[in-house]
């Protein structure tokens, strides 16, 4: 992290350019800028009992130095550009913070107020206009906190933390680099592309970490994925508190971890993480870190290897490098840092003439001789610059800026009058220009700032691979933003080389759950660990991962693996099956049984046996049983909306005329009994009309309870969904049961009527005694209905329909073979008692 700030100089605008660089070499005004952590460690601390000691650093980073060595080379071009600020000079001066926001924000009140003395041959006062700085977000906190208030711009070209994008405590603070606001989102966007769903996190020990993991973790819950841990870094820990953060990633199942931290807080982990071989890991990075060259090394890659991220656009300045090439401490010694960049770069210590140098003797003396213009060092690889080309893009937005504050018109117009002293130039009215800086550079690339002072933003998708022994940042994507926050995401996923190979790797708590399971929260746990439990019968998960089983529609049932909805069998009783054939062929056999008597009566009915029983209405009672025989045939079979009106209709009156008939016979017995006594007419009043009437008037009053029960509330076709999951029983619903039993009840008070009187005449005298064959069928017609109820009531699915053909067949068979079955006994077996004389055997006697 290098914050380096800018100063902008106020030149004689009457003197050549020429002349005024000459005075401000001359004057001594020192051309100084502050880098944040050129050197990268702070050594000292305070004990708090007395003044504190000056901040120590040690180390040196190159890339930083590159930095700075970029912003003074966009202000040598800005003061050779003719265009640009004619006849004004820039100039500035570098400092360096040590990544410490302390030390940044000494370091920025010195320049903005001028605290250090100039040089005593100084022409120019250090009047600051704007500030370049910082590379740390927690650095770049500190100073634009401080400094907004005052007006005075500042640009930073590394600092992206979303929180200095707030106007109302930053109203100065500009950058070129977008806010980790896009970065969290761009982040999140590469997560779910790849669908991992348990990821880790380290962050930076500092504003720019926490809050780049906190707004991270707000965008990637959106898409269920969970943080399992956040693990802080920070170069100032202890080996102790790298090696705790060490066990938590070798102790956790996470593999995908993203690092959201600066390369100077990350790498002593990266170094520790190698030493401990931790092989499995896919790292995913921030901008901060992915493109250094400290940890883009064949030692890291070990580790490392595959690492994907986001890094700024890239470009490419040509004539950057023999700027770089042509440093060297003999031309210039008083060049900031250029003792220590000597030093790395080639090796040796310069001895310079007039400065006393402190050398081990271990060090090797330089010859004077060396050079730079050969240098195969990434320092001078000028092709893909992305902070460095921040920086520049950050110096010439504050030269446009002062342009147009200066020359009341924007670059390139052609007529270039001054219309502003620049002794009048305050650092407010800059920072209100630059907010409306916008201009394309000789790059092609637009330059501006919205109203959060942040740029447009856009990212390329790096990925680290090993190519000719050296760590290569390969771009295999873009990811841009759109002005309302929408983003275009592309990759090249075939040409990512991940730590596991040409598979992307998976991370999550629990394995996606299989069809025919849902999810079940652990409790205490985050919602990407879960158990997946098997769906409950009757519903279904036809995908994987899925939060919840789907019920089957009510006519669907899920199959055993609980990933499809099957229709139910729909159970009625059916013709075919055994049961449905079994009951046909009994009811078809009472039927023919009940025409064939009829049959028999037909021939017979001259013969005394028959005579007695009342030709006219055992015809009738026949055929009556005989439609009762066929109504069990209306019960099989699919049930629809007219079967089931026939079959409970057919059944009321069918029976009702049956035993209407029986009645009939029983009354005729009765009378004929009474007839014996002397002056009982009974008999006489009692003829066949009367029986017609009886018969017709009986059936009659069902016929109208029926026709009402069909206007009101009719029986229909309906689905039972209770009986069994698997299975839809199909059956005719009565409607309404008031009318069902009323039937029912008028069937059974006609037969207790019969069953009542048939026993009062059970002690006929006549040989052939009829009333005993009605009470016993009436017996057995009683009981079996009697018990019909509670079996129809108890009787599952299609054996409630069984159960009442069983009844009708039952009752149907006990009337024929109690009442008709003596009589063909008689005709064919015993003719010799089909006499008159038998069947009035007793009342001769």
């Amino acid at each position: 992290m290098t914050a380096i700030y800018m100063a902008v100089r106020k030149r004689f605008p009457n003197v050549s350019r020429r002349a005024l660089r000459i005075a401000v070499k001359a004057g001594g005004t020192e051309i100084a800028g502050k880098g944040k952590e050129i050197t990268f460690k702070i050594l000292s601390t305070s004990t708090f009992d007395k003044e504190p000691p000056k901040v120590q650093c040690e180390g040196f980073d190159l890339r930083i130095y590159r930095w700075t060595q970029a912003m003074i080379f966009a202000i040598e071009e800005i003061n050779n550009d003719p265009a640009l600020l004619p006849n004004i000079s820039l100039g500035y001066r570098i400092l360096n913070s040590c990544a410490s926001p302390t030390n940044a924000l000494r370091a920025a009140l010195t320049l903005a107020s001028g605290a250090e003395e100039a040089k005593a041959t100084s022409h120019c006062p250090p009047a600051i206009s704007a500030l370049i700085a910082e590379s740390g977000s927690s650095q770049s906190i500190a100073v634009a906190g401080i400094l907004g208030p005052f007006h005075m711009p500042i640009i930073s070209y590394f600092s992206t933390c979303a929180c200095l994008s707030d106007r109302t405590k930053y109203p100065t603070f500009f950058r070129t680099i977008p806010s980790d606001y896009f970065q969290a989102k761009a982040l999140a966007a590469l997560v779910k592309h790849f669908g991992w769903q348990w990821i880790g996190a380290i962050q930076s020990d500092n504003d720019y970490g926490r809050n780049g993991i906190l707004a991270f973790k707000e965008e990637v819950e959106k898409f269920g994925v969970c943080v399992a841990f956040v693990a802080s870094v920070l170069r100032t820990y202890t080996r102790d508190e790298f090696l705790e953060v060490v066990e938590i990633i070798k102790q956790s199942s996470v593999k995908v971890i993203l690092a959201f931290s600066v390369d100077g807080d990350f790498y002593p982990l990266m170094q520790e993480i190698v030493n401990h071989n931790i092989t499995g890991i896919q790292w995913i990075s921030c901008v901060a870190w992915i493109t250094s060259s400290r940890t883009s090394t064949p030692e890291m890659y070990r580790s490392f290897g595959g690492t994907v991220g986001f890094v700024m656009q890239k470009m490419a300045i040509p004539k950057l490098k023999p700027f770089l090439t042509s440093i060297n401490p003999y031309t210039d010694p008083n060049a900031p840092f250029v003792r220590d960049f000597w030093e790395i770069m080639v090796g040796c210590t310069p001895v310079l003439p007039g400065v006393h140098a402190v050398t081990d003797d271990t060090k090797k003396r330089c010859t004077g001789n060396e050079t730079l213009m050969n240098s195969e060092d990434d320092f001078f690889n000028v092709t893909q610059l992305r902070v460095t080309y921040n920086v520049y893009k950050a110096v010439y937005a504050i030269a446009h800026a002062l342009h147009q504050l200066v020359f009341c018109q924007p670059v390139g117009a052609q007529t270039v009058n001054p219309c502003l002293n620049l002794t009048d130039i305050q650092p407010k009215e800059v920072s209100k220009i630059l907010q409306r800086v916008n201009f394309t550079n000789q790059f092609g690339d637009e330059v501006f700032f919205d109203e959060n002072g942040d740029p447009p933003a856009s990212y390329d998708v790096i990925n680290w691979q090993l190519i000719n022994g050296k760590v290569q940042h390969v771009t295999l994507g873009h990811l841009s933003f759109a002005a309302n926050g929408d983003y275009k995401l592309s990759i090249e996923d075939e040409k990512i080389v991940w730590r596991t190979g040409k598979t992307v790797p998976t991370s999550v708590c629990s394995n996606v759950c299989p069809v025919g399971t849902r999810k079940a929260q652990i409790q205490g746990k985050p919602i990407c660990c879960f158990d997946c439990v098997p769906c409950a019968d009757g519903t279904i998960a036809n995908s994987t991962g899925a939060a919840d089983c789907t019920p089957c529609p009510k006519e669907y049932w899920s199959n055993d693996r609980k990933d499809e909805c099957i229709p139910r069998t729909i159970e009625f009783l059916k013709y075919h099956e055994p049961m449905g054939i079994a009951l046909t062929l009994v009811s078809l056999l009472g039927a023919s049984l009940s025409l064939a008597t009829m049959v028999v009566f037909i021939n017979y009915r001259e013969t005394p046996v028959i005579k007695a029983s009342n030709f006219e209405l055992s015809s009738l009672l026949l055929f009556s049983l005989f439609l009762c025989f066929l109504c069990p045939l209306t019960f099989l079979g699919r049930p629809t909306v007219w079967t089931c009106m026939l079959r409970h209709t057919a059944f009321g009156v069918t029976f009702a005329l049956c035993i209407s008939c029986v009645l009939g016979k029983t009354i005729v017995v009765v009378t004929a009994f009474k007839a014996t006594f002397p002056g009982n007419k009974i008999a006489g009043k009692f003829g066949h009309a009367q029986q017609r009437i009886i018969i017709c008037s009986c059936t009659l009053i069902q016929i109208v309870i029926c026709i009402l029960w069909l206007t009101l509330n009719p029986p229909y076709s309906h689905m039972l969904f209770t009986y069994s999951n698997k299975m839809i029983v199909l059956e005719c619903n009565t409607g309404s049961q008031a009318a069902f039993y009323a039937v029912l009840g008028y069937i059974g008070i006609l037969a207790i009527i019969c069953l009542i009187l048939a026993f009062m005449a059970r002690k006929l005298p006549d040989n052939f005694n009829e009333a005993k064959l009605i009470t016993f069928s009436m017996l057995i017609f009683c009981a079996v209905w009697i018990t019909f109820v509670p079996a129809y009531i108890s009787s599952p699915g299609k054996f409630t329909v069984a159960v009442e053909i069983f009844a009708i067949l039952s009752s149907a068979f006990g009337l024929l073979i109690c009442i008709f079955g003596p009589k063909c006994y008689i005709i064919f077996l015993k003719p010799e008692k089909n006499t008159k004389k038998h069947v009035m055997g007793k009342i001769i006697k």
